[in-house]
């Protein structure tokens, strides 16, 4: 069905969950649409089945909190912010509720995560003003981008560019290669330059 206004305003609740004790704080679905997962502030991680309108599973981070939910590339594993002990990016097994990877690096609260489409690449934004590229298959960051100010972040449908959103002022756009190359040891200043003459 084509999303229209008239269609948006024809729809009707169909269904309530009324599980969590707190604020639902990201929701995220899986590429072909089958499952959603919702994180929230009362520590609490929960699948739905989107065909069925049910509730799959529910598991609990109480220890580190959970914020900014996104599946990996299965149905049973996901990656997550932490809302307690420090600002790790956390690895998880939606199957078996055990980590799988720490990701460490960011020294402030984690504000954007993004998982690449295609592969096992995700870029993580903080509040301490840098951008992140990791690989699911390691602990060590693959990229590191210094910023003026709070970042937001988004892979591009084929997962080969990535939009960063600097504060309020501009949207530059970057290759994964460019980050893992060379983006260790520019400025963004440095970057926009390399971008705009096409290094790829």
């Amino acid at each position: 069905m084509k999303i229209t206004d008239e269609n948006v305003k024809s729809m009707v609740c169909a269904k309530n969950f009324t599980e969590n004790q707190d604020v639902i704080n990201h929701i995220n679905f899986t590429p072909d649409g089958t499952l959603l997962v919702t994180s929230s502030n009362d520590d609490s991680i929960t699948v739905y089945d989107c065909a069925n309108g049910t509730k799959q599973r529910s598991v609990n981070s109480k220890k580190y909190g959970v914020d900014l939910i996104h599946f990996a590339h299965t149905h049973n594993d996901a990656i997550h912010a932490s809302t307690k002990v420090d600002n790790t990016i956390r690895y998880l097994s939606l199957y078996d509720n055990k980590y799988l990877r720490y990701f460490q690096g960011h020294t402030k609260k984690v504000v954007t995560l993004c998982m690449s489409p295609v592969d096992d690449m995700f870029l993580s934004g903080s509040l301490d003003k840098t951008i992140r590229l990791w690989d699911l298959k390691s602990s060590n960051c693959q990229g590191l981008m210094q910023l003026s100010s709070r970042p937001i972040a988004a892979f591009d449908p084929e997962g080969l560019i990535f939009g960063a959103g600097i504060g309020t002022k501009l949207l530059n756009f970057m290759t994964c290669v460019l980050l893992t190359r060379v983006l260790s040891t520019l400025s963004i200043l440095d970057v926009k330059i390399l971008v705009m003459n096409g290094l790829e």
